[in-house]
């Protein structure tokens, strides 16, 4: 019983939140659209500059699902063997501390998701580090 209440329909205050979306002012849309598009393309940009990987350029959401396959086989700086995007992603956050989700939880390996949703100075930032993990691959 409790569980049918709690899944079963939206409350009240969700749908006024939802009817407040819909009919409420827009002008955010378009400016935040611009604002997530240059993320992007900086992303994606320089992770295509990196050694080994090959990040194709997403059509929406806020992240994207960079391949690490051509990292596969090499030795992260650690001398660990990576094998999987589960050691990809594992040995870039020991190494240069950069957190990435490995694609295999969302059926995708071997590619890890990245987050676009923070400011262009952190997103260079974190780029730059996964830039000079990869290149410490051999």
């Amino acid at each position: 019983m409790i569980q049918g209440q709690q899944t079963s329909g939206t409350n009240s205050v969700a749908q006024w939140a939802a009817l407040e979306a819909l009919e409420g002012p827009q002008d955010f849309i378009e400016r935040n659209k611009t604002v997530f598009q240059g993320r992007r393309d900086l992303v994606v940009s320089m992770l295509n500059q990196a050694r080994g990987i090959k990040c194709p350029t997403p059509e929406g959401a806020f992240y994207v699902y960079p391949s690490c396959e051509g990292l596969i086989g090499k030795t992260a700086p650690s001398g660990k063997v990576i094998e999987t995007d589960e050691d990809f992603v594992s040995e870039l956050l020991e190494s240069e501390g950069v957190a990435v989700v490995h694609g295999s939880a969302f059926g995708l390996g071997p590619n890890f998701r990245i987050s676009y949703a923070t400011s262009e100075t952190m997103l260079e930032e974190a780029c730059r580090r996964i830039q000079r993990f990869c290149a410490a691959c051999n």
